[in-house]
C-alpha cells in the first residue's frame, strides 16, 4: 500500500482516511469493528473521528465514536503504532462544553483519551473556527498537550485561507507550536473553498491535507439524481443543492470515465481528489463490507490525464 507524508507530522498514512462518523450511527459496535479490521487488513492506517460523533443520533451524547475505536483497537491484537489517529475538539457537546478555550480543550482531551483508551492522539485538530478564543490561547493548550505527549501533531479543520495565515503567524510570533493538518470540506462539486489561496497555502507551507465529504454527501455516488432520488433515502437531505447543471456535468463526467474505466462514480471521485496536488488523503466512510471494498478499489485507480481534465472542466 503507498503512504504518503503528512505534511511536515513526519506520519505517514495510506491514501484514504477512514470516517469514523458512522460509528455508533449507521454502523453499530459489530459492524463498526468488522469495517475497521477489513480497512487495515487492507494496508489502511488512518481513522479519522471527533468528540462529538455523533450528538446528532437520537440517545447519542457524543464519544459513541471514539468508543467504539478504542474498543476495537483493544480487541484487535494490533499494536498501538499501527494506527493514526484523528480527531477532534470543539464541536459542542453540551453547555460550556465546546470552543477552544484553553480550559476545554484540555478537559476534552483527558475524555478523548479515555475513550480511545490510548495514552495518545496522534493528530488532535480544532474542529471549527471559535472567534471568541485568540488563537494563542488554544496554540499554549496543544502546547502543554504536545509536551506531555498526550497529543503528537495539531491541525484544524474548517480554516479559511485568512483563518489558517492568522493561526501560523501567531504560531511563528509566538514561538507556539503550528497547524500541520488541515482538513477541508473538498470534492469535484465543492472545490471553492480549498482550490486556490486556501490550497496554495498549504502547498507553500508543507501542511497536510485530509479532506472530507469527498462524495459529496454521497451526490457524487451517482445515485442520486432527481428530487425523488433524495426522498427515497434516510441520507438524502442535504443533496438539493447539488442537483443543478454544474452537478449533473459532474454526474456526466463521471459516467464517462466509470464506463472507461470499469469503476464506480464514486470509486471515480475519490481517485480524482487523491491525485490532487496539495492533498495527502480523503475520508471516506462505509457502513458494510461491500462498501468498503469500492473505497479500497478507489486508492488503487490512477486517472489518466484525459480523464482528469474532463473531470476538471465539468466541475470548474
Amino acid at each position: 500500500m503507498e503512504k504518503r507524508t503528512l505534511g511536515r507530522t513526519g506520519l505517514s498514512i495510506a491514501p484514504l482516511v477512514f470516517g469514523g462518523n458512522v460509528f455508533g450511527w449507521t454502523a453499530d459496535e459489530k459492524t463498526s469493528f468488522q469495517l475497521l479490521g477489513a480497512f487495515f487488513a487492507a494496508g489502511f492506517n488512518a481513522v479519522d473521528t471527533a468528540d462529538a460523533y455523533s450528538t446528532w443520533v437520537p440517545g447519542n451524547s457524543g464519544g459513541e465514536s471514539e468508543t467504539i475505536i478504542g474498543k476495537w483497537l483493544k480487541q484487535s491484537g494490533r499494536s498501538r503504532d499501527e494506527a493514526v489517529i484523528v480527531t477532534k475538539v470543539g464541536s459542542e457537546m453540551g453547555p460550556d462544553r465546546k470552543g477552544l478555550s484553553a480550559r476545554w480543550i484540555l478537559q476534552a482531551v483527558e475524555d478523548s483519551l479515555r475513550r480511545l483508551q490510548t495514552d495518545h492522539i496522534d493528530v488532535y485538530l480544532s474542529h471549527w473556527p471559535d472567534p471568541e478564543t485568540p488563537y494563542e490561547e488554544t496554540l499554549r493548550a496543544y502546547e502543554s498537550l504536545l509536551q506531555q505527549g498526550k497529543v503528537r501533531h495539531i491541525g484544524a479543520s474548517n480554516l479559511n485561507a485568512e483563518q489558517l495565515r492568522a493561526a501560523l503567524d501567531v504560531s511563528k510570533q509566538q514561538n507556539l507550536p503550528r497547524y500541520d493538518v488541515l482538513q477541508p470540506e473538498y470534492n469535484l462539486y465543492d472545490r471553492a473553498s480549498f482550490d486556490g489561496a486556501l490550497r496554495n497555502l498549504c502547498i507553500a507551507e508543507e501542511i497536510g491535507v485530509i479532506t472530507y465529504f469527498g462524495l459529496a454527501r454521497g451526490f457524487l455516488s451517482g445515485k442520486y439524481r432527481s428530487h425523488r432520488d433524495m426522498e427515497a433515502s434516510a441520507r438524502g437531505s442535504g443533496i438539493g443543492k447539488y442537483l443543478d447543471g454544474r452537478g449533473m456535468r459532474i454526474l456526466g463526467a463521471l459516467d464517462e470515465v466509470a464506463a472507461e474505466t470499469g469503476n464506480t462514480q464514486a470509486e471515480i471521485a475519490l481517485a480524482w481528489i487523491m491525485a490532487r496536488r496539495g492533498v495527502t488523503a480523503p475520508i471516506s466512510s462505509a457502513t458494510n463490507l461491500t462498501q468498503l471494498e469500492s473505497l479500497v478499489k478507489a486508492a488503487s485507480i490512477r486517472l489518466s490525464n484525459e480523464a482528469c481534465q474532463l473531470l476538471n472542466e465539468a466541475s470548474e
